[in-house]
């Protein structure tokens, strides 16, 4: 049992660490990118926009690649190395002389990065069938004390000297190596492993081998789908608050770090809760209805207080995610969990590239002075409509599988 809590522990400050480094760079890598290149800024969402694609690319074409060799060399090496890698790309962005550099450390962090497959299949390794929705919280309770701290960080000593967050992240990353190389065990039992397929290692033909199982793909289309339009924020949510209330810089970040705290108390401490209450059948449906509800309001939010206070049942919403990913855990044997996990990192990657070339385009259409509609709230609109698909999508799944209603 100890050794199960240290276990998750390790994961918990895994992904920690890593969307920390995520959250150090948004506050500083305009100023980094042009430093570098001697652009405007203008010019910086550009190079950001293909640095963002260039991590998320390199998680899509890794995650079933170290979710594969997981399945047969165990978890633990895979992240050990992992952790070892994202702190020698944070030192590269440390050092960069050139804008070049950075791309080779968005290229490494995106396959280090990859490494949250692992972790997901980490997860599904030590759960039982009845806690794997609580544990899976952890990730989204690591995902917003990260975007809690990591602005912080980046904002607060990226003013001291635009490279020192990423030394700290450097220190960061290295210390949870030093931790899970003395003290976390192997999660994969030896009767659990299995001979690599490498033809499941191209991206997304693993979904195919999930066929057969009874009514998965349909819960896989929708946490896909609610991924999507969860991308709407990232994609977005700084430009719309200019636009829409004149916010500065240090207004988005409490912004941010409000987001990230109820992303963290939600998924962290009622996603558990409220399955044991109410059942995963409940939870799936009205966390996606909540979702659903909390983004079409962000569209029409015409003063700061009504976004606050539509974040409520947006971050509610939050209590599907987990619980749907442990659902569709429970379907797959435990020799598949490193493959079924790298498929879901995946698909996440793919929202990430798709959210950068849907929400962004459709803020500046309604937003460009020669529009003809001004709907600055039209990416969350958007989104809601995408989240309404996924919510008929994941509760035909659930009706044809067996979830437990109660």
């Amino acid at each position: 049992m100890k050794s199960n809590k240290t276990a998750l522990l390790f994961i918990f400050i895994t992904i920690l660490v890593d969307v920390i480094g995520i959250g150090i760079i948004l506050p500083i890598i305009p100023d980094l990118i042009m430093e570098l290149t001697g652009e405007g800024n203008h010019m910086a969402i550009i190079y950001g926009m293909w640095l963002t694609t260039a991590f998320a690319g390199m998680q899509f074409l890794f995650s079933p690649v170290l979710g594969e060799i997981s399945d047969k060399y165990g978890r633990r090496p895979i992240l050990l190395i992992a952790l070892l890698g994202l702190s020698i790309d944070y030192l590269i962005h440390a050092w960069a002389p050139s804008v070049v550099w950075l791309f080779l450390g968005r290229f490494l962090a995106g396959i280090t990065g990859a490494s949250f497959t692992v972790a997901s299949a980490y997860i599904a390794d030590v759960s039982t069938k009845e806690n794997k929705a609580k544990n899976f919280g952890l990730i989204g309770a690591a995902f917003g004390i990260g975007f809690i701290i990591g602005p912080g960080i980046g904002g607060f000593f990226g003013e001291i000297d635009i490279r020192l967050p990423f030394y700290i992240a450097a220190g960061l990353t290295f210390a949870n190596f030093l931790f899970g190389y003395f003290f976390v065990p192997e999660s994969l039992t030896m009767e659990n492993r299995r001979q690599i397929n490498y033809a499941k290692m191209i991206p997304g033909v693993s979904l195919f081998a999930l066929r057969n199982y009874k009514g998965i793909l349909l819960l896989i289309s929708a946490f896909f789908l609610a991924n999507l339009a969860g991308q709407a924020l990232p994609s977005t949510w700084s430009y719309y608050g200019i636009e829409r209330y004149d916010w500065n810089p240090r207004q988005i970040g409490l912004s941010l770090m409000v987001v990230g705290l109820l992303v963290a108390v939600v998924q962290g401490f009622l996603v558990g809760k409220l399955v044991t209450k109410f059942g995963k059948r409940k939870v799936i449906i009205y966390g996606f209805l909540l979702w659903t509800v909390g983004m079409f309001l962000f569209s029409f939010a015409h003063e700061p207080w009504m976004l606050y206070a539509f974040l409520i049942p947006y971050a509610l919403g939050g209590i599907a995610g987990p619980t749907v990913q442990g659902v569709i855990s429970n379907q797959v044997s435990e020799k598949e969990q490193g493959i079924l996990q790298g498929s879901i990192t995946g698909l996440v990657s793919i929202t990430a590239i798709l959210g950068q070339f849907i929400f962004a385009p459709v803020f500046y259409y309604f937003i460009r002075p020669e529009t003809s509609i001004y709907f600055p709230g039209a990416p969350y609109a958007l989104a809601a409509v995408l989240l309404l698909i996924a919510f008929i999508l994941a509760t035909t799944a659930i009706k044809r599988m067996n979830v437990e209603p109660e």
